[in-house]
């Protein structure tokens, strides 16, 4: 399955949610948003390097999609993600090695068991 880059996931995005509302057209987006109309259809365009990770967060709120797909799209990692990776580097890239090539649900299993275990 080809994953759709971040401009063309945004573009998609945006035309889904301005068939039911009018409101997502790129003018009206960028400015919720905070940036440029322009600028914003060159990011859907892939002519430009992906925004900020606080531009991307609130292009994620404004077209309601979880902002670490966004910023997994654009290359980027979350602030708080790239803060817990920094303190323990060797352990999250072997956790992240050892889960790469796990199915969806053993890796929901092992997030579940994390997140309402007793440690």
């Amino acid at each position: 399955m080809r994953m759709a880059g971040l401009g063309e996931f945004l573009r998609e995005r945006r035309e889904v949610l301005r068939q039911g509302d009018r409101r997502y057209s790129v003018r009206q987006v960028a400015a919720r948003v905070g940036v440029q109309p322009s600028y914003l259809s060159k990011v859907e365009r892939d002519e430009v390097s992906p925004p900020s990770e606080e531009t991307l967060v609130r292009l994620a709120r404004e077209l309601d999609v979880e902002p670490d797909l966004l910023l997994a799209l654009a290359g980027k990692v979350s602030s708080d993600l790239l803060e817990a990776i920094r303190r323990r580097p060797l352990l999250f890239g072997q956790l992240i090695r050892e889960l790469r090539d796990l199915p969806d649900h053993a890796v929901l299993r092992l997030v579940r068991e994390v997140r309402d275990g007793s440690w």
